[in-house]
């Protein structure tokens, strides 16, 4: 079981190179099942759910091989995956659903898994293959999706990333024209279609409410370096903001992270664009409104990183979580190192500046893991954190390195 040991650390300052986004990633890799050819990518960070995405190609009939940073898949033959318990360990499993329905007319697989922080169903998926022409058998938790796919108008109910994912990577094999309405419009979407066209797909509309997808008969491979994690951005942001720091983040791309940074912005700290990143000075002091909603609104995944700020800036600040219905689990775990947060619904107030102390506290899901190792940052003492479910190192390439790295008390003491 990992655990991480945290002290009181003093202003941060220096550069943080954030490495590739993990949302991005993770969707390209399962694009790659649409091609027999190879394909490369750069520059891809070291974490678990990336690991698992490769086992899970590879058990889909691909070669895949990563080594110093590159990554390269081979899917001369791809099928449904052999080992089903693999699409357990994290919801993105679910991505590989339209490459193959599009490549073969047919994907078996089981509910994927994930973090504990909500529902996460996949109707919007299956129904916008259905949509497509695919049919949709249902056993359990198994579920078989067969048939030639069609172009077709869809309708998202709700902007999801994942079924715009999918339905964009299985489009792009299929007879004629898709428009898919209601489309999600973060970064990782427009990174996805800037790939597949470096494939050889045709889309047009990413990053808007509006995808258009004409399908091609086949795609080549393509050589590739995705974008920046935004999330990892903001949350090594908001470190800086609790220690009154003078941080870099080196590749940082300032378009992708507005709502983040006006938030911290508000409330006092410095933000300035950079040529080699975003440089960020000064502590947070002013209390915060932040509602969680799809980009280019307050990213969900923030929420947690930027209450453990709140809860040192003085005054009454107001989260509303809008996203996920379990996303609160971290205020527990904050409430043991001496946050004052009341939880009402979807509602949370932090009343900030009461003083944090170190306390042993576990990690509930990725962002609550980060979260906590924030808060232990401005805590006096030691704080303890444990991660019997290995969430941190699904989502951040050493965290607590880059952190250590700008002069914060943090470390691993056991994997």
């Amino acid at each position: 079981m990992p655990q991480y040991q945290i002290g009181h650390s003093p202003r941060l300052s220096g550069e943080a190179r954030v490495s590739t986004a993990k949302n991005a990633v993770l969707p390209i890799l399962a694009a790659a099942l649409l091609t027999q050819e190879e394909i490369i990518l750069h520059h891809i960070p070291t974490l678990t759910d990336v690991n698992n995405m490769l086992a899970i190609l590879r058990s889909c009939g691909a070669e895949a091989e990563s080594e110093g940073g590159d990554v390269r898949v081979r899917a001369v033959a791809a099928g449904s995956p052999e080992e089903m318990s693999l699409l357990r360990t994290m919801r993105a499993s679910v991505l590989i659903l339209g490459p193959l329905c599009a490549r073969n007319g047919e994907c078996v697989f089981t509910m994927p898994g994930g973090c504990a922080i909500g529902q996460r169903p996949i109707d919007l998926h299956i129904k916008g293959l259905r949509k497509l022409g695919a049919q949709v058998a249902q056993a359990g938790d198994a579920v078989r999706v067969t048939g030639t796919l069609k172009g077709a108008n869809i309708y998202l109910d709700f902007p999801s990333v994942g079924a715009t994912e999918n339905l964009v990577m299985a489009a792009v094999l299929a007879q004629g024209v898709t428009r898919i309405e209601n489309a999600a419009k973060e970064p990782e979407i427009v990174d996805l279609c800037r790939f597949l066209s470096a494939m050889g797909a045709r889309i047009a509309g990413a990053g808007t409410g509006n995808i258009i997808v004409e399908g091609v008969p086949r795609l080549h491979g393509a050589e590739y370096t995705p974008i920046p994690d935004r999330i990892e951005a903001g949350t090594l942001a908001c470190a800086a903001a609790l220690t009154d720091g003078s941080v870099l983040l080196s590749g940082a791309r300032m378009e992708h992270m507005r709502a983040v940074l006006f938030k911290l912005s508000e409330s006092g700290v410095i933000v300035q664009e950079d040529a080699r990143g975003i440089r960020l000075r000064g502590r947070a002091r002013q209390p915060m409104e932040a509602r969680t909603l799809s980009y280019p609104g307050f990213p969900t995944d923030m929420q947690a990183p930027l209450m453990a700020v709140a809860t040192q800036t003085h005054g009454l600040s107001v989260f509303l979580e809008t996203i996920f219905e379990n996303r609160y689990m971290h205020v527990v775990e904050l409430k043991r190192m001496g946050a004052q947060i009341r939880v009402e619904g979807q509602l949370a107030l932090i009343q900030g500046g009461r003083p944090l102390n170190g306390a042993h506290v576990t990690a509930t899901d990725l962002r609550a893991a980060a979260a906590l190792m924030l808060a232990g940052l401005a805590a006096e003492g030691q704080t303890l954190l444990s991660d019997p479910a290995g969430h941190l190192m699904r989502g951040y390439d050493g965290l607590e390195e880059k952190l250590r790295a700008l002069g914060a008390d943090a470390m691993i003491i056991r994997q």
